[in-house]
């Protein structure tokens, strides 16, 4: 990833689900990444998995969000993502929730900057595979250290 502070530019990156729906959806701390992947200051990562577990979980009953309003919520993120092919030899450390390892498998097969996540369980697989897994915060420190950035 080369010296601290100084990611490839746009640097690419995994978003968990948490995050990303905290993103597209509530006016949060995360908010900032929207803004982000729009202004070409990073490039968020997707699969077919992590794509269809994100159109899952924006059909969940507690967003009330309608055919419609599920489409323009990803019209909003999928034009700015890399669609990336994980090969199904990708390797990734268990983890205690086995949906988790669509994000790592991701992750590893792009070589992405950084996974992001709130998510206790993937934080701790930090330093088990190659590529970091942060805090949207600590991204957000990493981007404006890199330059004019959300």
């Amino acid at each position: 990833m080369g010296a601290p502070g100084r990611l490839r530019q746009p640097p690419r990156i995994v978003l968990d689900t948490n995050v990303l729906v905290s993103a597209l959806l509530l006016d949060g701390e995360v908010v900032w990444l929207k803004e982000a992947w729009q202004l070409a200051a990073a490039t968020p990562l997707a699969s077919r998995a992590t794509a269809s577990e994100l159109i899952r979980v924006l059909a969940y009953p507690k967003f009330r969000l309608s055919a419609d309003e599920r489409e323009a919520v990803l019209a909003e993120y999928l034009p700015w993502c890399e669609s990336v092919e994980v090969p199904e030899s990708t390797v990734v450390p268990a983890c205690r929730d086995p949906h988790d390892a669509i994000f790592l498998r991701l992750a590893v097969a792009a070589s992405a900057d950084a996974l992001l996540t709130g998510d206790a369980d993937l934080l701790a697989l930090d330093g088990t595979i190659s590529v970091p897994i942060v805090r949207p915060a600590s991204m957000r420190r990493r981007l404006r250290a890199a330059g004019p950035r959300p």
